[in-house]
């Protein structure tokens, strides 16, 4: 074993040594918009809906030969992440070989990007013995890929300014457990968020993002899925306005006519999710009459999801 020498922020490290980081994706939004933080200063923010069943691995091998190199090569912003965190502990000059193992489809709204990104931060610092807390690595991803989402706080449920890797409000929990049917459209393909021009909203929506905001921290406190899925259908609308999503409107009506109690969207991404209470007694019947109708009508990447221990799994 060889060790690195101490610095202020790190302390000893096995060169050579396969370290590992984890992070999971994400279904998405639950309310993306414009909020206030504290001194009335409005922010881009939103509220991620974790997905723990799906998730990317960093695997990473320090050298002291100053190139650090990714493999799959395409990973760029996972590799960038790493660098930002070698710098961050006192070691721009380490090299080595990161490596990423996910299973998280790319470009859709699932967080892959930044499931990388936080998985590479959280490898680095296992490889120098070390944590960080899920403030610092949100940060660090942001400057890795200039916006981000709230993934290294893992299941807390809060309000995240994206483009800023800063809490605007932490709602003081997890998000009340719920059923969740998600799918995307068949003609969709994947989205560069980066490219994608920030929402321009309306006055009027700004005021509405204050309520949904106020709805999501009710629905965190009481444990409330009804009213964190009607806020999740009232920012999917807003959300329509500005990049609107083939097949909205069918599927808001297959919404009603099975009695999900909310939808949500990927914001910024092709993915739907219809929101179902997990204590109804019809939910496998609903589940099952639901996924027939996306599969007629021609939907894709279709899969049910427990959302915080929701109750069991749920076979299509």
């Amino acid at each position: 074993m060889t060790c690195i020498a101490e610095s202020p922020r790190s302390q000893c490290a096995a060169l050579g040594k396969p370290a590992k980081g984890q992070a999971h994706a994400h279904h998405g939004e639950l309310l993306q918009g414009a909020f206030e933080d504290d001194q009335g200063r409005l922010h881009r923010g939103l509220v991620t809906l974790p997905l723990d069943s799906l998730r990317s691995t960093a695997i990473i091998k320090l050298k002291k030969d100053n190139l650090l190199s990714v493999k799959p090569r395409t990973r760029m912003k996972a590799l960038r992440a790493a660098q930002l965190a070698l710098e961050h502990f006192g070691h721009p000059t380490f090299g080595g070989r990161l490596s990423i193992e996910s299973d998280i489809p790319v470009g859709h709204g699932y967080g892959s990007s930044t499931a990388d990104v936080v998985a590479s931060i959280r490898a680095v610092a296992a490889a120098l013995g070390t944590k960080l807390l899920p403030s610092t690595i949100s940060r660090l991803a942001v400057a890795a890929e200039t916006a981000s989402d709230a993934i290294a706080f893992e299941a807390e449920a809060l309000l995240f300014a994206q483009r800023e890797g800063v809490v605007l409000e932490h709602f003081g929990g997890a998000l009340p457990p719920f059923v969740l049917v998600g799918f995307k459209a068949n003609d969709t393909s994947g989205i560069n968020t980066i490219e994608l021009a920030p929402a321009r909203y309306s006055g009027q929506e700004i005021q509405l993002f204050r309520v949904l905001r106020g709805m999501i921290a009710r629905a965190v406190q009481y444990q409330d899925p009804r009213l964190l899925g009607r806020a999740a259908t009232l920012s999917a609308h807003i959300s329509q306005r500005h990049l609107p999503k083939p097949f909205f409107d069918f599927v808001i009506g297959l919404a009603h006519h099975h009695q999900a109690f909310g939808i949500q969207v990927a914001h910024s991404g092709s993915l739907f999710g219809l929101m179902l209470d997990p204590r109804s007694v019809s939910l496998r019947a609903d589940i099952h009459a639901i996924v027939a109708a996306l599969k007629s009508a021609g939907f894709q990447d279709i899969d049910v999801f427990s959302v915080n221990g929701a109750g069991g799994t749920h076979e299509l």
